[in-house]
């Protein structure tokens, strides 16, 4: 039978890179995995329905028509879209024991009831289908996979055809994560097609808190001038108001990165156990959580940026000169004050040393940073010194607005200021891990992610007329 030819299947006995593999199609990544095969070492041959009129093929490969090149080859590279597979079912004899690689996506999701490899295989049974490659770009194979993406998913019912496969990418430099069978072929066909699906979130909610901050600072300054003293502030809009939205969003996000790991502290801590599942929406929030610091860390780059250029500010130069012109008129000096040079410093300080550390939470979220440090530098960064720049910038915040809350100046139309705004947040997430890091909520918390389950009363209960 045609598919214990398959079972045969093995390695040649010389180094796979000696090896023929043929490819079917010649387009932009036809072309490209051609290639990189090449470079790598191994024969390349193509299938064409046009081998005359392939001048764009890689010097060094053979191309000939798609039943030729088929009796080249034991690993087939099926390098075409699903609407062209046509073809394949007039070859059935000539693939019949062949390892047909399927790299094809979708234009978008949902188009077939099954996926292209699945459809593959009932095309042509006597063929055993792997599905690789179809995240790897043909960027990636130009590059040798050192500037792109450098892991291969690969799935397939038949561990042996898989091998070959998984021997080819080691052979081009990649790295290779097996996805199970052949059934995974459609989320692997769905992941091209996905975009940014964990910064949806942080991005749905950086752009809400922006346009909501921006708009009620606008009401709190230019629109309330305009109204009760006629003033024409609008001016303020490209600076003063955007740099109120800046810091708010980046503080308030940040403190969205730690709010999920103190309310799951607290769930055990009611649950008793860690092997209950969270609630989906928390699963999905602890899961962004990178994506809403790294959306953070870019507002306080923003905020960093806008404040370095206000001492450049027209409007600043002029109240300045305004100001010590008035001095000088009436004869007035500008008494030192020690209490607000210790603010200003203090406020400067916290913010220079916040900003540093959430520069460098950042630096180790990236893979490549990540993946050097143990599970315990990792946490200490990321959770220990995450928690002091939260506290640094809340910090940083208070400062900055020092007495402003107990002057009624300060509340336009009732209104409170900005800045008491964005304390709300991370002023809550330091509460409560304030509460979950006192010696007895902290050795209740340990216990139970050490494994640890509180008995329920009511099994307790019940259980005692058995013992009986």
């Amino acid at each position: 039978m045609k598919s214990d030819s398959v079972a045969m299947v093995t390695l040649p006995s010389n180094s796979h890179k000696q090896e023929t593999v043929c490819i079917f199609g010649t387009g932009d990544f036809g072309r490209s995995l051609g290639l990189r095969l090449l470079q790598s070492g191994y024969d390349v041959v193509y299938g064409s329905r046009d081998p005359k009129n392939s001048l764009l093929l890689p010097m060094g490969s053979k191309v000939m028509s798609h039943a030729d090149a088929a009796h080249e080859a034991q690993v087939i590279f099926l390098a075409v879209h699903r609407e062209h597979y046509g073809f394949l079912s007039s070859m059935a004899s000539e693939l019949g024991g062949k390892v047909l690689v399927d790299i094809s996506n979708n234009l978008k999701r949902g188009m077939y009831r099954e996926s292209n490899a699945e459809f593959l295989s009932t095309l042509v049974p006597g063929a055993t289908v792997v599905k690789a490659f179809n995240t790897i770009s043909a960027w990636a194979l130009q590059s040798g996979g050192l500037d792109a993406n450098r892991q291969v998913l690969v799935c397939g019912d038949r561990a042996d055809a898989k091998q070959l496969v998984v021997d080819i990418a080691h052979g081009l430099g990649f790295t290779v994560l097996d996805k199970g069978s052949l059934k995974a072929a459609a989320e692997l066909e769905d992941l091209p097609l996905q975009l940014f699906p964990l910064w949806r979130l942080p991005l749905c909610i950086a752009m809400g808190l922006t346009a909501f901050i921006f708009f009620y600072a606008l009401t709190r300054t230019v629109i309330y001038e305009r109204v009760t003293n006629g003033k024409d502030i609008a001016f303020r809009i490209m600076i003063s108001l955007a740099n109120k939205a800046f810091p708010v969003v980046a503080l308030v996000m940040l403190a969205l990165c730690y709010l999920p790991g103190a309310l799951a502290g607290f769930l055990q801590l009611y649950n008793g156990t860690k092997y209950r599942r969270f609630p989906d929406w928390l699963d999905r929030w602890m899961l962004c959580r990178k994506q809403l610091g790294l959306t953070a860390l870019a507002f306080a780059f923003l905020h960093v940026i806008y404040t370095l250029v206000i001492p450049i500010r027209y409007y600043v130069r002029y109240r300045i000169n305004v100001f010590t012109i008035s001095l000088i008129k009436n004869n007035v000096s500008y008494e030192f004050d020690n209490t607000a040079a210790w603010r200003h410093d203090s406020y400067y300080s916290m913010g220079i040393l916040g900003f540093g550390l959430f520069v460098l939470l950042g630096i180790t979220s990236l893979p490549s940073v990540s993946n050097s440090l143990n599970w315990r530098e990792f946490r200490f960064v990321q959770s220990k010194l995450g928690y002091i720049t939260l506290l640094l910038c809340t910090l940083h915040t208070f400062l900055y607005g020092w007495d402003k809350f107990l002057k009624p100046s300060s509340y336009n139309w009732g209104t409170p200021p900005v800045y008491m705004l964005s304390l709300v947040v991370p002023c809550v997430v330091l509460i409560l891990k304030l509460i979950l890091i006192t010696p007895c909520m902290d050795h209740k918390v340990t216990r139970i992610r050490q494994g640890w389950e509180r008995q329920n009363k009511t099994l307790a209960k019940t259980s005692q007329p058995l013992m009986a």
